[in-house]
């Protein structure tokens, strides 16, 4: 068992006295103003008030920032951010102390014995929304059973490269005795590999909230004896040599003025050639690599590198077998983010052998 390691959560901010405040009728401009130079305002009445407030903000950002192309859409994000993270609730008795405001197990799970502390407005709504899922689970296409993911872990939300890999996984005639899942999350892929007959599968992440939520998810049934759990950045404590190595990482480089960097969205310099590196250590001479990506970072002109392309093209370690592409559909009609770059984008499924 490793659910000793201690868990990602929102820093608890401590309550003061002299705390502004937000109730209606308080001069809305004012408060932007305020929260424009860093002043943090605390909802103290009816959790809506706090909804309209954040509103106002994107109101307010609409007008000042403009909104149109991929790099645009993420400053003003990153506005959005600060901004609304100067926004507070106030926590008492693992409750939220405002009227009508939902109510959050995970307020319970990971602040036991805190009673009276702040955490800001965004943090609440992800952890509702993140408990509402964990709570009523999500059924994800490939899988039998939904998937109840804990709080601070990456889940899909789209299932095209699930499909990809689940066709693979159907024509895959190579040995399944064991096999290595490099950044669980969730635990999908990996699910979906005992689904389709491997005998052992080990799993890693460098995030302790996937390591903990996937082994209360699989508790003491059989799936906790076939998926072998490790926290630990890309191969972990995994020395030996597998017959499958499997990678699905971030699928965009990581901003140089992101200060708050999400290692499920974005990847640093290093991380292609460190695990290019370690994983010709442990694939098996007739062994496969397996990376699931996208060109999304090449489509949106964040990048034209295409990280395992570069690896082909200078590693000398690995060979292309065959990269299956699949078209993604089309962004939703509820999305508010000019998203027709959409129409462009493929989930790729790269299959790598040994030279």
């Amino acid at each position: 068992m490793i659910t000793d390691i201690k868990v990602n959560k929102p820093e608890p901010i401590a309550f003061s006295e002299k705390q502004k405040t937000f109730t209606q009728g308080t001069d809305v401009a004012l408060i932007i103003k305020g929260l424009v130079k860093g002043e943090s305002i605390l909802i103290k009445d009816f959790y809506s008030d706090g909804l309209s407030l954040l509103q106002e903000v994107h109101k307010y950002l609409n007008l000042k920032l403009p909104n149109k192309s991929f790099k645009e859409q993420h400053a003003c994000r990153s506005e959005y951010f600060r901004l609304s993270n100067l926004i507070l609730l106030e926590i008492v008795n693992q409750k939220i102390g405002v009227k009508k405001a939902p109510s959050i197990g995970w307020l319970e799970k990971l602040y036991p014995e805190n009673n009276h502390f702040l955490l800001t407005f965004p943090q609440i709504q992800g952890m509702n929304s993140s408990w509402q899922w964990y709570k009523n689970g999500i059924s994800i296409p490939v899988l039998r059973n939904k998937m109840h993911p804990y709080y601070g872990t990456y889940f899909p939300t789209r299932f095209d490269h699930l499909v990809l890999f689940d066709n693979w996984l159907k024509r895959y005639e190579g040995p399944k005795k064991t096999a290595i899942d490099v950044g669980v999350g969730c635990g999908v892929l990996s699910l979906q590999m005992v689904q389709h007959g491997f005998q052992k599968v080990h799993a890693t992440d460098i995030n302790p909230n996937a390591i903990v939520g996937l082994e209360e998810f699989m508790g003491t049934t059989k799936l906790s004896r076939k998926i072998e759990l490790d926290f630990g950045h890309l191969f972990g404590k995994y020395e030996k040599q597998t017959e499958l190595i499997l990678f699905n990482p971030p699928w965009l480089p990581q901003p140089h003025d992101l200060s708050n960097i999400d290692d499920a969205i974005y990847y640093n310099k290093a991380l292609f050639s460190d695990f290019f590196a370690a994983a010709k250590k442990r694939l098996l001479p007739e062994g496969k690599l397996v990376l699931i990506f996208s060109n999304l970072a090449q489509i949106t002109n964040v990048t034209t590198e295409h990280p395992i392309e570069t690896e082909l093209a200078e590693g000398n370690r690995f060979q292309l077998e065959r990269c299956y592409k699949k078209s993604v559909k089309s962004a939703s009609n509820k999305t508010k983010r000019d998203q027709h770059w959409r129409s462009l984008e493929e989930v790729e499924l790269w299959v790598l052998t040994n030279i």
